[in-house]
């Protein structure tokens, strides 16, 4: 069986986050692998340990600084590395293409299941696994919290208002994991040393398609807060209603 897993970095949560002429300021932010791709990652092992002959491959499209996170894939156990180059890191519709270029390149034909995070924990757009899935010609599920196999299928669960959905998913599919599924395994010493010995296979990501979004401008959010205070009821009414907060009599 053939796995690919899709992976992203993101700035660390904890990063400071600067805003200087209409863009982040990179220096300060500390990219890490994007939470819910570790579910992916970690789901894509699991099932390599149940089925056997099982091939783990992580993908991910951008620019060489992407090296750390897909290192870290292969510290906690992924077969092979591939960093996607050429398409556009910031619009979903071009990671989408960019990744199934590199994905149907990399195989004869398709691979059995295609994992990835249900977002990116930076925009939180969640478009990019469904976007693969149809450019793959796939089935898709999307934030599964339970997964297991059966008889060559998979039984998967996802969580909605109220309940539980379940579903039965045969190959070839693309499914996106909701964090919760499993529990990400730790990296050692060992383990990291080996990953920085492993080779990382550069792909040809560039599509002809233009961005379906561009980013024109970033700006920080203003945190002034005006202040004003009423000494009566009538008062405060007056005033809600000349700042338009309230309407009627």
């Amino acid at each position: 069986m053939n796995i690919a897993v899709c992976i992203n970095q993101v700035p660390d949560t904890a990063s400071r986050v600067e805003v200087r002429d209409g863009a982040i300021e990179g220096g300060y932010l500390n990219m890490v692998l994007n939470p819910y791709d570790e579910y992916a990652v970690e789901e894509a092992l699991r099932v390599r340990e149940r089925q056997e002959n099982t091939v783990v491959t992580v993908f991910s499209a951008g620019e060489k600084g992407r090296y750390d996170v897909l290192r870290k894939a292969l510290a906690m156990g992924a077969d092979h590395a591939c960093l996607v180059e050429g398409g556009s890191s910031n619009d979903s519709r071009s990671v989408a293409a960019s990744l199934s270029k590199a994905i149907r390149s990399c195989y004869e034909g398709l691979p059995d299941l295609v994992f990835c995070g249900r977002e990116s924990s930076d925009c939180n757009r969640a478009q990019v696994p469904v976007m693969l899935a149809e450019m793959l010609g796939m089935a898709v599920l999307t934030a599964v919290s339970k997964l297991s196999m059966e008889n060559g299928a998979f039984r998967a669960w996802r969580e909605i208002e109220g309940g539980m959905e379940e579903y039965l998913l045969f190959k070839p599919s693309v499914i996106s994991v909701e964090k919760g599924l499993n529990v990400p395994r730790k990296t050692n010493i060992k383990a990291v040393m080996k990953a920085r010995k492993q080779p990382i296979v550069h792909l040809d990501g560039s599509v002809d398609n233009q961005q379906g979004v561009q980013y024109l401008d970033l700006s920080p959010v203003s945190r002034e807060r005006k202040c004003r205070f009423a000494q009566t009821a009538e008062e405060l009414a007056r005033l809600l209603h000349e700042e338009g907060r309230v309407v009627g009599q």
